[in-house]
């Protein structure tokens, strides 16, 4: 693929974008870190933020893909559900289906813009 054109895949759920690549990289990040804030801290967001990301995506999907646990003195935490880790594992998959299928195209498109900024 080009390296300025990128192919950004949204999956679409009413008003709400249930799956997209900033709501992919916030799962991962979770995945790793085991924690919303230190997930939204990784990613430069606010916690607020990362919250709203991922309850939206609780609200949209028929099982949550995240889990938590409350805080306090031992600490709170955050899991990729199972069911969680699916629906990324199903969005990365979509996402490489839809650039190599679109491989041709993108690099028409690619030819046809300014230089970015």
């Amino acid at each position: 693929m080009t390296a300025n054109v990128i192919l950004k895949v949204r999956l679409a759920h009413g008003p709400h974008t249930a799956m997209g690549p900033g709501k992919a990289e916030l799962l991962l990040s979770i995945q790793q870190l085991g924690s919303i804030s230190a997930a939204a801290k990784q990613l430069g967001m606010s916690y607020r933020r990362a919250w709203e990301l991922v309850n939206t995506m609780n609200l949209c999907f028929k099982q949550p893909v995240v889990k938590t646990s409350p805080g306090g003195s031992h600490g709170g935490g955050a899991q990729v559900t199972e069911f969680g880790l699916k629906v990324l594992t199903l969005y990365q998959t979509m996402l490489h289906k839809a650039e190599s299928a679109a491989q041709h195209e993108l690099a028409e498109l690619a030819e046809s813009l300014t230089p970015a900024p």
